[in-house]
């Protein structure tokens, strides 16, 4: 994601403009020296610091490999980058780089998270009672997507919160946990999210909620895009 992604300069909405337009179907191929393992029945099956990154429009970042490390893995010839080959995600079980564990696709050496504590305001209500109104709370910066904000649970009337069984995974923030709302009897699944245990890039979030403003009247002071 992040250069191909979203907003971002090859995406196909991006937020800034170049001098001069682009080519369709502009291919990127860069060098990633950072070790790249892939797992298939508790072994090994790649491991090697000579991966190529392949960001193209509308599609998620991707590694390339070359031909002679992925063995009898299933395996596509990279057009882009001859002697290179692209396995599929769910060809093995796990895939690490330098250390951590990926979900969905390679981290992006051009993604950026920053979180910042603020003075933006955040006022959220489920069937007009009010679960948060704050302007104690953290903007997050993340390269190409809207920025969001987070408080602290302190400030959230957490009395109406209840955990969802909803998890997702982001390969910058961690794993995601959902909370429905329960007001006057009613459930409102996955009104909140937070990240109980964020990777360090992230830790200022911590154990902080923001809201989906699709299933909550959410009044935030945002940046305009």
């Amino acid at each position: 994601m992040t250069l191909t992604a979203a907003r971002g300069p090859l995406g196909r909405d991006p937020a800034g403009w170049f001098s001069t337009p682009l080519p369709p179907g502009l291919v990127f191929v860069e060098p990633h020296p950072r070790r790249v393992q892939a797992v298939l029945d508790s072994q090994v099956v790649i491991d090697t610091e000579r991966a190529l990154l392949v960001h193209r429009v509308g599609r998620p970042l991707a590694y390339a490999f070359p031909a002679d490390v992925v063995g009898a893995l299933p395996n596509e010839a990279e057009p882009e980058a001859p002697g290179f080959v692209s396995v599929p995600w769910d060809a093995v079980d796990a895939w690490i780089e330098e250390g951590r564990q990926l979900v969905h696709y390679p981290p992006n050496p051009y993604h950026r998270v920053d979180c910042r504590p603020t003075k933006r305001r955040l006022r959220g209500e489920v069937a007009d009672v009010t679960l948060v109104d704050t302007d104690d709370t953290i903007i997050l910066f993340e390269t190409s997507l809207e920025s969001k904000l987070y408080v602290s649970k302190e400030h959230v009337r957490t009395d109406l919160l209840r955990p969802s069984e909803k998890t997702t995974y982001c390969n910058y923030k961690g794993v995601a946990s959902y909370w429905n709302a329960v007001v006057d009897g009613a459930v409102v699944d996955d009104v909140a999210w937070s990240y109980e245990d964020a990777l360090p890039e992230s830790s200022l979030i911590q154990g902080y909620l923001s809201f989906d403003p699709a299933r909550v009247d959410v009044s935030a002071d945002l940046p305009e895009i």
